[in-house]
């Protein structure tokens, strides 16, 4: 039967919403009147985490008359009796209580049904039809009795009625509790208001539980996460919900950004294990460590989730390069549209600052480090840095990466001392100092060397190779001999037998080289074409025929003659000197089998990932440096393919002066990673102080130094400098700032001193200018507006052509003249005005001596402004290449440069009124920099992944608009363009709704603040 332990133990639920309506169609039990089952259903799925609680003295029957109505209900009573009675007919023993029913008949009835929190009334009702011997209890109670009638105990009713009457059934005995009840008294009982109270308490810890766990906001079996994204990552990824310590025959692998994805029925166990940790439960700062490949990302891309799903809060993801950011936007837009989160991207001259503030939708950040940075600074300066959950940093130990480094470690310091609750993620190689970073970001670490494929190091000496085992005293143990047969031409062409030991796998398998220099990629290319046999040209000859069609094709009819010939044999090179659409024709080529050799330098290893059956290092040199551990590791992490490969195996050729060398190479520890802010005499540490003054973090001295104890540098403070202390550096860092005007102090009321930034200073942090070249492009801009050219964009782009690419172009003095003379009068007039005249770059192209001297760096800005006005006017990257002398991978980082530094310069133009003419100038020149290809073209080129070439193809088949693309048909489309695949389309046409998604809202955003009523309404 019922106790009172029962009864403490129901589970009793609140609607939240309100205190005083109680929502009673949520609560279902066999008592339901059928009448009211079917509109139970449509109330609990149309309120979610509604809770009902229902007090002793309320009815739970409330909209009808008596639970009479239901005679299903009254039926199945009559109908226990009925079978009580026969039951008991030949056992009926001389009883106290006429009415009684025992323990079993109505635990069976109602056992199915747990009781809830019912009025007295009914409590009594169900205590003396279980507690039989409490039937002759003669008294009066505090019971549930109408306030105009006498206490009566309806116990005792079936006690006290008249002998010679029938027996009242339970049908009658129910009838009249209900009758009572609808009168019910508000006293109760002592006992009652004992379990009130008893439960009461439960409540309160019941719901505390769960407000901790909606917090956390735990809404599905996939890691917290609803069986929607389950799903949308195995139709999307492939990847379910399982793990294990191996991989089935199914195994296979695809290229996605920084890692790979493992397609297949398996979840690997680290994964689950580290989405598992404490740390992450409980939301510390995490920072988790794997070999290259192991599968960092997609633990990310779930906490991400789970961020914007669950807390509802905007994430934040931080890459290290312009091309991962846009693949992971390509990648992440499908499951933005489908879990309803926008994915904004921050790269180039991507973004907006401060970002568009939305009510209702949470926003997924994908930034480079530079752009994470201003989005930070922005974020804080208007007060909303705490919309941010959840930081995710990619390739953490590129806080050890110069200038660059120096820019991550602001950004994680602000985070770190602006908000608690933002949860910051870092993955990171191994590294040999990960505790210092861990003190840093207050993080625990998760470690672990996984990798999907068996790697083994091979180092080759000659015509032998040897095993690296660390282990050997020497490092190297005798492998084998390498198996050649090579002419006395051949052995002088290839000394280091490159082609046997690529032939060894290519072309069935596939192959990496890495190279020292460009130059040597392309010229190995070359050279292992020549030695190959002619039955290379037969495998996969139509997709290679196809690949060059579409090579020569985004290079409007113009193709490397490199490539060209290399093709055919199923090889290529890859380094910066393609431009980004050769580039990603050739990595995709790759993947997919096309071509089975690449030879490269280093950026492919820290950029997509391309594994490879065998990577070959053509020597253990970076251009004149030898190599890292961490590039080494880096490096050879790309050998094996998950599913495709037992084991991937790499090979260091070795000559005998670097033995020595690599024999420490190999077994060395781990680099360890240290802070840059002292990077470049210390232009990170006054940037840094700089924007912490400007966004008043820290307008005392007092204030900054507390700042700066927060810190990488404060951590390594005895390793990064020894020779002075942080303290004092911060000190002259701050007279630096002020010498430079960039900030000034001045004293308060109290009479203590306070920093404040000045209008330059405000504009230089605001526009992300470098402190080195504020003060000169504040003397350009101003020089400029002295007889700013209007009929020409030649002196915009003048200045907006960015200073740090200057001396990494050296002037063809003959290309010079001939395109100076190509200039109209104004034009030429405006490069005299600038420090450049005629009569300068006639002499230098004659070879003659100049008398007077000319400032280098303003000559050699106007060439490079002279190469991409020619680009604005030509839109043909080839063609300009071709007359300036310079890779077209060049020009093309050149004018994507161009195009960031552009931003900057109209942030930096924004703060100062003197500047206000360059602001819708500089609009539209960033715009035309940013696409650089005909105007109707713009609006396809926003999309992620579409380039010039493709947007050329959709336009001619008449996809012109963003919701042209939202709204096509992905086979249509597939059809239409060549050479598109499905994924493809799907990636477009998910990125195009995206954008529209984001525009719309952007607007929506807008409509509502300008019908929003004022707070400071001024009334009566």
């Amino acid at each position: 039967m019922y106790t009172d332990n029962h009864i403490q133990d129901i589970v009793v639920k609140r609607n939240t919403s309100s205190s005083r309506k109680r929502v009673r169609d949520c609560v279902r039990s066999h008592i339901t009147p059928a009448k009211k089952r079917s509109s139970v259903t449509s109330a609990m799925t149309d309120s979610k985490d509604t809770e009902v609680c229902c007090s002793d003295n309320e009815d739970l029957f409330e909209g009808y008359d008596s639970i009479v109505g239901d005679s299903s209900f009254l039926a199945k009573l009559e109908d226990v009796e009925l079978q009580m009675r026969h039951h008991h007919k030949d056992q009926q023993t001389p009883q106290l209580c006429e009415d009684y029913l025992t323990d079993s008949i109505l635990a069976e009835d109602l056992r199915d049904s747990p009781l809830r929190a019912l009025p007295s009334s009914q409590l009594a009702f169900q205590q003396v039809v279980s507690t039989p011997e409490k039937c002759s209890f003669v008294g009066t109670r505090n019971t549930s009795t109408p306030n105009h009638r006498p206490n009566v105990n309806h116990a005792d009713v079936s006690v006290n009625k008249p002998p010679g009457k029938s027996r009242r059934s339970m049908k009658d005995h129910l009838k009249q509790v209900l009758i009572d009840n609808a009168a019910t008294s508000s006293t109760v009982s002592k006992t009652v208001q004992q379990k009130r109270a008893v439960m009461t308490e439960e409540i309160s810890v019941a719901m505390k539980t769960i407000e901790s766990i909606s917090d956390e906001g735990d809404r599905g079996p996939f890691f917290g996460l609803p069986s929607k994204v389950k799903d949308l990552i195995l139709r999307l990824k492939g990847i379910r919900d399982l793990y294990g310590k191996y991989f089935p025959s199914s195994f296979f692998y695809a290229s996605c950004e920084s890692e790979v994805l493992f397609h297949g029925p398996f979840f690997l166990e680290w994964q689950k294990t580290c989405l598992s940790l404490d740390s992450v439960q409980q939301r510390r700062n995490l920072i988790y460590s794997l070999p290259t490949s192991g599968g960092k990302t997609l633990v990310a891309e779930i906490l991400i989730l789970k961020e914007l799903l669950c807390r509802r809060k905007d994430a934040l993801l931080i890459l290290p390069y312009v091309s991962l950011v846009q693949e992971k936007v390509r990648g992440l837009c499908s499951f933005g549209i489908e879990l309803d989160f926008l994915v904004e991207e921050y790269a180039g001259s991507k973004g907006k600052f401060p970002p568009v503030k939305r009510r209702n939708k949470k926003s997924l950040y994908i930034t480079t480090i530079e752009k994470g940075h201003s989005l930070v600074n922005s974020l804080i300066e208007t007060g909303r840095l705490d919309n941010i959950g959840l930081v995710v940093v990619d390739e953490l130990h590129m806080l050890g990466d110069g200038s660059r480094g120096a820019i991550l470690e602001m950004t994680l310091s602000k985070i770190l001392y602006m908000s608690k609750s933002t949860h910051i993620i870092g993955m990171s190689a191994t590294l040999g100092n990960v505790g210092d970073l861990q003190t840093f970001l207050r993080a625990e670490n998760y470690t672990n060397d996984f990798r999907p494929v068996e790697l083994k190091e091979f180092v080759k000496i000659k015509d032998s190779i040897y095993e690296v085992d660390p282990r050997e005293e020497e490092c190297f143990r005798f492998s084998r001999l390498l198996n050649f047969k090579y002419s006395s031409g051949m052995q002088k062409m290839d000394p280091d037998h490159i082609v046997a030991l690529a032939t060894e796998v290519i072309p069935q398998q596939s192959c990496l080289i890495f190279c020292a220099t460009k130059k040597n990629c392309e010229n190995l290319a070359g050279m292992i074409c020549k030695y190959l046999n002619k039955d290379f040209l037969k495998h996969k000859k139509a997709e290679k025929a196809t690949l060059l069609g579409e090579l020569k094709n985004t290079g409007n009819g113009s193709l490397c003659p490199i490539l060209q010939k290399t093709v055919p044999f199923g090889l290529a090179y890859h380094h910066s000197g393609l431009t980004s659409d050769e580039r990603k024709l050739v990595e995709e080529a790759y993947s997919s089998g096309v071509l089975c050799l690449l030879t490269c330098t280093s950026t492919l290893a820290a950029g997509i990932n391309l594994p490879a059956r065998r990577v070959i290092l053509r020597s253990p040199y970076i251009a004149a440096d030898f190599l890292k551990r961490s590039q080494y590791k880096q490096m050879v992490g790309r050998a094996g393919r998950a599913g495709i490969d037992a084991m991937g195996e790499s090979i260091l050729i070795l000559q005998d002066k670097d033995i020595a060398m690599a024999k420490k190479l190999v077994s060395a520890p781990m680099e360890k990673c240290y802070s840059n802010l002292l990077h470049d005499g210390g232009r990170g540490l006054l940037s840094l102080i700089l924007s912490l003054i400007g966004l008043k973090i820290g307008t005392t001295v007092e204030q900054v130094k507390d700042f700066m104890k927060g810190t990488l540098i404060s951590v390594q403070e005895a390793q990064v400098t020894p020779e002075k202390s942080l303290w004092d550096l911060t000190v002259e860092s701050i007279e630096t700032l002020k010498e430079k005007g960039l900030i000034e102090a001045s004293a308060d009321e109290q009479g203590d001193a306070t920093l404040q930034i000045t209008r330059l200073g405000r504009a230089t942090y605001k526009g992300s200018v470098d402190l080195s070249y504020c003060d000169l492009l504040y003397r350009d801009l101003s020089k400029g507006l002295e007889g700013l050219l209007l009929n020409s964009f030649l002196h915009l782009v003048y200045l907006v052509t960015p200073y740090d690419m200057v001396h990494q172009c050296k002037p063809d003095w003959m290309i010079y003249f001939r395109q100076f003379t190509k200039l109209s009068a104004a034009e030429q007039k405006m490069a005299t005005a600038v420090g450049v005249p005629e009569s300068f770059v006639t002499r230098k192209a004659a070879g003659q001596s100049m008398r007077k001297p000319v400032d280098t760096v303003v000559v050699n800005r106007l060439y490079l402004a002279l190469v991409l006005y020619s680009l604005l006017n030509e839109t043909n990257l080839w063609n300009v290449s071709e007359r300036f002398q310079l890779t077209r991978g060049f020009v093309q980082t050149l004018l994507s440069s161009a195009s960031a530094f552009g931003c900057s310069v109209l942030h930096f133009t924004e703060e100062l009124e003197e500047f206000w003419a360059y602001k819708a100038l500089l609009i539209e020149l960033t715009r035309k920099l940013t696409y650089c290809v005909q105007a109707e073209l713009i609006p396809l080129m926003e999309v992620a992944g579409v380039m010039e070439h493709r947007a050329k193809q959709l336009y001619n088949a008449g996809y012109k608009t963003l919701a042209h693309l939202a709204n096509a048909d992905p086979q249509i489309m597939v059809q239409t363009i060549e050479n598109l695949f499905k994924k493809q389309a799907y990636q477009i046409i998910a990125s195009a709704k995206m954008l529209i998604k984001e525009k719309a809202e952007a607007l929506q955003e807008e409509v509502d603040d300008l019908l929003m009523l004022p707070s400071d309404l001024p009334s009566l």
